[in-house]
């Protein structure tokens, strides 16, 4: 899964608030395996708007993750993402991964 959030109207809010509720929320989701944000800066190389984060959440499988968000926890983070954006400040893909 990838999470791509533009620039939030107020980033203290957004940082406070990721940081000290919805990162906690999401750890809890069954079958995370990793959770991980940029670090700095993003930059586009192909001119599109720089986003402010990207997070990247790992599951064992597609299926895995579609079944943590209909958990209970999985739905409290679903709410509380749009706390943090709404459904036009964010882009998000769930995708299946293959090793090449």
């Amino acid at each position: 899964m990838t999470v791509i959030y533009k620039t939030p109207k107020d980033k203290d809010f957004f940082e406070k608030h990721y940081f000290e509720v919805h990162i906690p929320l999401a750890n809890q989701l069954p079958g995370l395996l990793k959770y991980e944000i940029n670090d700095g800066p993003i930059a586009s190389i192909t001119d599109h708007p720089e986003p402010y984060r990207i997070a990247n959440l790992y599951f064992e499988s597609l299926e895995t993750m579609m079944t943590a968000f209909r958990s209970e926890i999985g739905q409290q983070c679903t709410v509380d993402r749009r706390i943090l954006a709404s459904d036009e400040e964010v882009q998000i893909y769930l995708y299946d991964t293959k090793n090449v």
